[in-house]
């Protein structure tokens, strides 16, 4: 579930530019998000498991003074709404691109104004599955989407016989060329959303009762997400082996072109279905996350079907919906998202090292040396690419 969650439009968008504009060069950034991945949601799969609680539940009853518990209740719910609002954005864009690739897309005039419908349409699908509130239909869904896409995307990536030399120095040796600080940033987002952590330690503990199941827990979160990395990876190989350097990317058709030598005269319905279900499955586990995050560190204490968590979930889907429509360019508006997402991750990633060092909450489950220096690691690199992100949106200095 938390492969497909970052597997959406958002991926598929963001890693095809990277190929698009950068060839293999940035292959290297999908990798370290992977780790950062792993590193992280580790920790906090680990705490839901321990604790039988969420992240935000922890945050909430760890921090005790109150103008600090207040500050961070604040702080954390305001970046995973707005991140998440941007996500669903994204992901709701993703899903309109995919339907206009499959049926060219339609309007509905009102007042001599063309209001697109298309989002509703996405928003209503989206409503429909978190209102039944029905977790084992979306996951079933999602792993059928990854198993898919990762067949059609490893296939391709093998059939355009790309640069092996070109694809290991992308991988081996780090760099950033001018131009490319947002894309980075995009790809560290779209792979380690924030949101995730949230939504990661609530599920956890619906499926793992016994902290004897740590182990078989680390091992399915590994493998789930150097999958959604193997996917992310292929995507980048096959749009830098096939279309690198074209000028832009500005529709689904543009993104198909990748994977003709597999698919032929059929990869943009391919493709089309993919953004469609890609959108639709992260359209649902955004909302869910946001309205799991704020149940938790807002001390709600309710259940998925209660008015306070729908609440939630519909006004994040809302949201999207409107960014959809009003908002201009899905591809842009996807891009964005990502971005956001990764100057996000720095904020989540300080309470969650906070947390799993505190013995009181863990017990003997706490962070190993290890953990940490991973962990700090993790946080100096997100928040420098963070810091320059804004710089280089606002020119600070």
């Amino acid at each position: 579930m938390v492969t497909a969650a970052f597997i959406g439009p958002g991926t598929v968008t963001v890693c095809t530019l990277a190929g698009v504009q950068s060839g293999f060069s940035l292959l290297w950034a999908i990798i370290f998000s992977v780790i950062t991945t792993i590193i992280l949601q580790e920790m906090t799969a680990r705490l839901g498991l321990v604790t039988q609680s969420g992240f935000g539940e922890a945050i909430r009853n760890e921090i005790k003074i109150p103008v600090f518990r207040w500050m961070a209740i604040i702080l954390v719910f305001g970046a995973i709404i707005v991140g998440n609002a941007a996500y669903e954005g994204g992901n709701i864009s993703g899903a309109v691109l995919g339907f206009e690739e499959l049926l060219f897309g339609f309007d509905i005039e009102v007042n001599e104004t063309n209001i697109p419908i298309t989002p509703l349409f996405i928003g209503l699908i989206a409503f429909a599955v978190l209102y039944i509130g029905e977790l084992k239909i979306i996951e079933v869904f999602l792993v059928v989407l990854v198993i898919i896409m990762s067949l059609v995307f490893l296939s391709t990536a093998i059939v355009v016989q790309p640069d092996i030399i070109a694809i290991l120095k992308g991988i081996f040796v780090p760099q950033i060329k001018e131009g490319e600080l947002l894309l980075v940033t995009g790809l560290i987002g779209t792979t380690v959303v924030p949101y995730n952590l949230f939504l990661h330690a609530s599920i956890v503990r619906e499926k793992y009762k016994n902290v004897r199941e740590l182990s078989d827990l680390r091992k399915e979160n590994t493998v789930a997400i150097v999958l959604g990395g193997i996917i992310s990876m292929s995507i980048i190989i096959t749009s830098g082996a096939t279309i690198f350097g074209e000028d832009g990317i500005r529709s689904a058709a543009d993104m198909a072109n990748q994977l003709e030598p597999l698919l032929g005269s059929w990869a943009g319905y391919f493709l089309g279905v993919g953004l469609f279900a890609a959108g639709i499955s992260s359209a649902i586990t955004a909302p869910l996350a946001a309205a799991y995050a704020a149940n938790g560190i807002l001390g709600w204490n309710t259940h998925t079907r209660s008015l306070k968590f729908r609440l939630v979930w519909i006004a994040i889907l809302m949201i999207g919906v409107l960014a959809s429509m009003f908002g201009g360019s899905p591809i842009v508006i996807i891009q964005f998202a990502q971005v956001a997402n990764g100057i996000l991750l720095p904020v989540v990633a300080i309470f969650l090292l906070y947390l799993m060092n505190s013995s009181k909450l863990l017990g003997a489950y706490t962070n190993t040396l290890l953990h940490n220096v991973l962990g700090f690691i993790v946080l100096v690199v997100t928040l420098g690419l963070g810091i320059r992100s804004l710089n280089a949106v606002f020119q600070f200095f």
